[in-house]
């Protein structure tokens, strides 16, 4: 069975995410990229994604007419609530503490920084529960809170002589079936940060899957449906 061009972006987006999640190294990711773009059929695009598992969902058949979703890092949120919690709190005086990567946040965390300063990312965390709550409290200290643009996040604090607020924020939109995440507390001549972005990698992410969107609409726009050059060039060769 020939294969569509949407048929070859699915499996060059399973790809992008099987890199981004470390599944696959560089090497590998840009062979096998370079075998879907030039796949004609079928069976020579479901070998390239064989053992790739498609996070928090089902691979789609590579004949299948739905396209695949672009999944960030808010993708499959009931998978990434529930478990027991790894990390309740955190505490830094005359120093620092962090917490990032894959680790599980619990219900109640309660941060506290006096003359040095503290790293939550909540970019690649799981949860306790579906309602977490997050207290900061700094005194002559820094808590810096990275979430991803997805995650339902309400920011309640107070500041005296120092801030309590949201800084950055990229474009994305809350996903429904994400934990609840109020971020409550204290900055007293200090400082807590939120800001909303996404990782390196998921950046990347998008940024090749974008490329590659505009590449795919290139090629329609010079081949024809049996890459022949288009309807155009037969026409041209009567004349």
């Amino acid at each position: 069975m020939r294969a569509s061009d949407a048929e070859r972006e699915r499996i060059a987006e399973l790809l992008r995410e099987a890199v981004a999640e470390g599944r696959l190294d560089m090497d590998e990711f840009d062979q096998r990229l370079e075998a879907a773009y030039k796949a004609r059929t079928h069976g020579e695009l479901e070998p390239l994604v064989q053992d790739l598992p498609a996070p928090g969902t089902a691979v789609a058949p590579v004949g299948s007419s739905a396209p695949a979703p672009l999944r960030g890092s808010a993708a499959n949120w009931p998978a990434r609530i529930g478990g027991t919690a790894t990390s309740k709190g955190g505490f830094a005086l005359w120093g620092g503490f962090n917490r990032k990567g894959r680790w599980t946040v619990a219900r109640k965390f309660t941060a506290f920084a006096m003359w040095g300063g503290g790293e939550i990312d909540l970019r690649e965390a799981n949860f306790e529960d579906r309602e977490i709550v997050i207290r900061c409290i700094t005194i002559m200290g820094g808590i810096h809170v990275t979430a991803p643009p997805e995650l339902n996040v309400e920011v309640r604090g107070i500041g005296i002589m120092g801030g309590f607020g949201e800084g950055s924020n990229e474009d994305g939109e809350i996903a429904a079936d994400s934990p609840r995440v109020r971020i409550t507390g204290l900055a007293l001549m200090g400082g807590v940060g939120v800001d909303r972005k996404r990782t390196k990698a998921e950046r990347r992410r998008l940024k090749e899957a974008k490329e590659a969107e505009l590449e795919a609409r290139r090629r329609r726009g010079l081949e024809g449906p049996d890459g022949d050059g288009g309807s155009g060039g037969g026409d041209r060769k009567k004349l």
